[in-house]
């Protein structure tokens, strides 16, 4: 029995090991093609905007295989990514600030699945940049 339980450890073990792997990355080009497997010759599923954080499920040769903040799946191309810190709102009519904190001014209003560049951190506080250059800061419990 006391074996058993072991087992199941280690299990648990890779398992989160497995879950911690995973690499967060971020579309670097103002649109990137999203396919159904890995290579040009496959369907283009969808677009992502610069910025758009996606986590690395499984690489083959110069591609990923990717979630994003959905759960939805696809391949990209590395060279379309890079490894900046980025977020994407999940939630609707999030508020963006001229500071870190809800004492500040809202600056813009932003929808669910807009990506972000990060640029800094203060608390549970986000500095970030749209593509467009729009910049401000959101509470980190409305992005992933």
């Amino acid at each position: 029995m006391m074996k058993l339980k072991w087992m199941c450890v280690a299990g648990l073990v890779v398992f989160w090991a497995a879950a911690a792997w995973a690499e967060r990355v971020a579309v670097e080009v103002d649109l990137a093609n999203v396919r159904s497997g890995p290579g040009t010759q496959y369907k283009l599923l969808w677009k992502l905007e610069k910025y758009h954080p996606i986590e690395v499920l499984q690489k083959s040769g110069e591609w990923y295989y990717f979630k994003d903040f959905e759960g939805d799946k696809g391949w990209i191309y590395r060279k379309l990514v890079n490894g900046d810190s980025s977020v994407i709102v999940n939630k609707n009519k999030c508020n963006v600030r001229s500071g870190p904190g809800t004492d500040h001014d809202i600056v813009f209003t932003v929808e669910r699945g807009v990506p972000f560049k990060v640029l800094e951190r203060k608390g549970e506080w986000l500095q970030i940049r749209h593509a467009d250059g729009d910049k401000g800061w959101i509470h980190q419990m409305l992005v992933w």
